[in-house]
């Protein structure tokens, strides 16, 4: 039996696999984790706006725009980000369900983020006009003091 090599290539096969569309997402993501298998795109000429989960794709996008909406915030805040920890190897992919819930949360905590940046600034704007209004006051009673 030969031996894996980092300068030589793995013995492999071509095969061509004709999956239901609701049994798709399961058998895509199980062969996946599996880390033995490469995908062959058999419609190159196809546009990418053209192709099946072009919604989906965009969806997740969307939430890795959040995502990285979040990280700005902490590293801005100097909040540390605590790695994982544990075997990542157990993560697998996340049900319909699962994306919908997580999509939700994102949702909900850039909104609360987003609020809580427009009171930060309101408080701040505040505390600055009431500082200029107390140096006002002092020097005017310096004045009418005098």
């Amino acid at each position: 039996m030969p031996y894996s090599s980092l300068f030589r290539s793995e013995e492999m096969s071509l095969i061509q696999l004709y999956i239901p569309l609701e049994t798709a997402q399961p058998t895509v993501a199980e062969l996946g984790e599996l880390g033995l298998i490469q995908f062959r795109d058999l419609n190159p000429d196809v546009n990418a706006f053209q192709r099946a989960f072009v919604k989906e794709i965009r969806r997740f996008d969307e939430m890795e725009r959040h995502l990285r909406f979040f990280d700005a915030q902490l590293k801005k805040s100097d909040i540390p980000i605590q790695l994982l920890t544990g075997d990542v190897r157990n993560i697998h992919a996340r049900s319909a369900q699962e994306i919908d819930d997580l999509e939700g949360k994102i949702i909900e905590h850039e909104r609360r983020i987003t609020n809580m940046n427009n009171s930060t600034e309101t408080l701040q704007k505040q505390y600055l006009e009431l500082t200029e209004m107390r140096y006002v006051l002092q020097e005017t009673r310096i004045f009418f003091d005098e």
